[in-house]
């Protein structure tokens, strides 16, 4: 069974993640989206509520699954027999950080590869740190994230 894990925050999920896990569910038997817990970050939402909104947004799709993970992704994805990590690359300024994070990890774990995956163009400049500002001064995030994380958003920001 070939298994990928797509990590990240997912502080919320968006319309670009979602692009990025319905295609990659269509190239592995089995997506595991892992929800990074990093406080550091200080995340808006709580780990829960963020498994919560994912598993919520990942419904429909049948071989995907949401877990959460802490520490190094390489040894999360090795516990899973991962054979591959899936990241979304919006734009040029995201390669060099994720370049640099897969050869990390090839240096970690050599059995796990990196996949990198671009969304569809009309999602290459959503990112959850946007999303979220414009969402904090009251303009409509509809376009960019699912309406079940729309309405997360309003309630925790009123």
């Amino acid at each position: 069974m070939r298994t990928a894990i797509y990590p990240g925050s997912f502080d919320p999920l968006t319309n670009g993640h979602l692009d990025v896990l319905e295609r990659a569910s269509k190239l592995f038997d089995r997506v595991i989206v892992a929800i990074a817990l990093n406080e550091s970050k200080n995340p808006l939402f709580t780990l829960d509520e963020r498994l919560a909104l994912m598993k919520s947004g990942i419904a429909r799709m049948k071989n995907v699954k949401a877990d959460v993970f802490e520490g190094l992704l390489v040894e999360y994805a090795a516990k899973q027999k991962a054979q591959a990590i899936v990241r979304g690359l919006r734009a040029v300024s995201d390669f060099e950080f994720e370049f640099q994070m897969a050869l990390m990890n090839r240096k970690l774990d050599q059995k796990i590869e990196t996949i990198f995956m671009m969304p569809k163009e009309t999602y290459t400049f959503i990112s959850s740190r946007i999303v979220k500002e414009i969402a904090r001064l009251g303009g409509d995030v509809s376009p960019f994230v699912p309406p079940h994380v729309e309405t997360a958003l309003k309630k925790k920001l009123k």
